[in-house]
């Protein structure tokens, strides 16, 4: 007797759109926040000039990710829906069309034509507008667009990245403050791109690497910036 036993297997796609959003908005919060700071100080301003600078940049840096992550992925969830419902309106108006349409998609994909159109039958049955959203659209579950989800996770995480310059920035010494920043961001940046990296399953000497160098280049150009300025003025 043929039994639906399943055994369990940990896959890491599910994690695509809350890791994104979280791992882009933390390392956002990081190196945009070093950088103010950073560029901030070589303009030589005042210690409280600087932590004001980026406690704002920290405020609008995350309202900025949660509005731009929202529309972002409220734009891909209008299409998701859209491209679903034409899919509906079609299925009503000739589902043979729509049952041959998905049974060529499984021959193209490897099936033998009589297979393929048994499968197309009974997803049909099971449900029509699931299987071709799947299969034809390449709507699922696991990736389908989350626009509160992504807002919060990004404005979420953007704030805990600004926290850890700023936080450096609030305690570290005048003197030292661009090495202390910079060193502590580089630090931050290397250990995020590392956990994100293993979190999805890459390596994480690579990961690590990716971000680090990008902060590191962000925060140089701005601090040279704030230099030619503070000498400017």
């Amino acid at each position: 007797m043929f039994s639906l036993h399943r055994h369990t297997e940990r896959h890491r796609t599910d994690r695509i759109g809350w890791l994104r959003a979280a791992v882009l908005g933390a390392n956002d919060g990081i190196v945009s926040t070093a950088s103010l700071v950073v560029g901030v100080a070589a303009a030589s301003a005042s210690h409280g000039d600087i932590l004001v600078t980026g406690v704002a940049g920290l405020v609008a840096g995350a309202m900025s990710m949660a509005a731009g992550e929202y529309v972002s992925v409220h734009s891909q969830a209008d299409t998701e829906q859209a491209d679903l419902a034409r899919e509906r309106a079609e299925l009503e108006a000739d589902p043979a069309a729509e049952r041959r349409e998905l049974t060529a998609i499984y021959v193209a994909r490897g099936l033998a034509p009589d297979l393929a159109q048994q499968v197309a039958e009974q997803l049909t049955r099971h449900d029509a507008l699931g299987a071709h959203a799947r299969d034809e659209l390449g709507i699922s579950e696991t990736f389908s667009a989350r626009p509160v989800q992504a807002a919060w996770s990004s404005a979420a995480s953007f704030a805990v990245g600004a926290a850890l310059p700023l936080a450096v920035t609030a305690l570290a010494p005048a003197a030292g403050l661009i090495a202390w920043v910079s060193g502590t961001s580089l630090a931050f940046l290397a250990l995020l791109g590392a956990v994100a990296a293993r979190v999805g399953g890459a390596g994480a000497l690579v990961g690590a690497w990716r971000v680090t160098f990008w902060g590191a280049l962000a925060m140089a150009i701005t601090a040279g910036v704030g230099a030619l300025f503070g000498t400017v003025v």
